[in-house]
């Protein structure tokens, strides 16, 4: 029986890795307006730092050769972010963004900012999509160079464990017998990744992805180049005056559903838990908590329609609740 088998690096992260130390130079920005530097775990603001903005083919580059030194990755191309189901009626996908390096390996970028079900189906489901795509109609061998799906986790799916960076591969159960190395997934949650001197150049990477806005200048020893093209594209000061308005529009549309989803889920369970106790059974409880949290449901997703808001944000926004 084969598996995928966790294979990895150890991250430890510190109890205060999240706040940035008295040593740097740089400070967290307070009140109503936004820092410096962009929130660019957004997904249009992803894509602008790493696939459109000034030198963002050399910003991916860099990265995914910290990510994946082993590769040698020396130049990359863009590919189409939405993949076409071959099947009638099949689920098309996009990503935030996928690429190929010069020797045809691929690699699909996502950023996942909350926790959603079957998180892990999905990247494999996805990951299917570009070897699909490689296989040439006609031809009777089904060789093709590796796919990587890298996702950017601005949560754990690891709480119980310091790591942040984890590597999964297929592999044989018992000895370890790698079945192919043309598939791998690879996860880093950014929220545990560590500044100081000890820490590998992704898990800096990973700190400054998660920490910008928060930061009003990069924090010290952040001198490599990929630090300069990175603050360079999150510096609000080089955002066009259009794209400004729609970050900060995107930004409260965030937090607006971001506290509706809050609000509905403490009313779903509060109602849930009353009409839990009504019928006297545990039973009767988990029924009436789902039931209080579908209802909740329900009237977001009519208000937020009805506020032209668009149904990729209103599914992504509500995938955990």
């Amino acid at each position: 029986m084969k598996s995928i088998r966790l294979v990895g690096e150890i991250c430890p992260a510190s109890p205060d890795s999240r706040k940035p130390k008295q040593t740097m130079d740089n400070r967290i920005l307070n009140g109503p307006g936004p820092g410096r530097y962009a929130d660019i775990l957004l997904d249009n603001w992803f894509k602008r730092s790493f696939k459109e903005y000034g030198n963002a083919n050399r910003l991916m580059l860099l990265f995914l050769q910290a990510l994946i030194p082993e590769r040698k990755i020396a130049s990359l191309t863009y590919a189409p972010e939405e993949s076409t189901n071959q099947n009638p009626g099949g689920k098309n996908i996009r990503v935030d963004v996928e690429c190929t390096d010069e020797n045809g390996e691929r690699f699909l970028v996502e950023v996942q900012r909350s926790e959603q079900h079957d998180f892990y189906d999905r990247a494999v489901f996805n990951s299917t999509f570009s070897i699909q795509r490689q296989l040439r109609e006609g031809s009777r061998r089904f060789g093709f160079p590796p796919v990587y799906f890298i996702g950017i986790m601005r949560f754990s799916l690891h709480p119980e464990s310091e790591r942040c960076l984890f590597r999964y591969s297929v592999t044989e159960d018992e000895s370890g017998e790698l079945m192919t190395d043309d598939l791998h997934y690879i996860f880093l949650e950014v929220e545990k990744c560590r500044p100081d001197a000890e820490a590998s150049l992704i898990e800096r990477v990973g700190y400054a992805l998660y920490h910008l806005p928060e930061l009003d200048d990069r924090p010290e020893g952040f001198d490599e180049e990929i630090f300069d093209l990175l603050f360079s594209s999150a510096d609000l000061h080089n955002f066009a005056e259009e794209d400004k308005i729609k970050y900060q529009n995107d930004m409260t549309t965030e937090r607006d559903i971001q506290n509706q989803i809050d609000f509905a889920m403490d009313k779903g369970r509060e109602e849930g838990f009353e009409k839990g106790i009504e019928k006297g059974i545990e039973k009767g409880i988990e029924k009436g908590i789902e039931k209080g949290r579908e209802e909740e449901r329900a009237k977001i997703i009519k208000a937020l329609k009805e506020q032209g808001v668009a149904e990729e944000v209103i599914r992504r926004a509500l995938s955990n609740l």
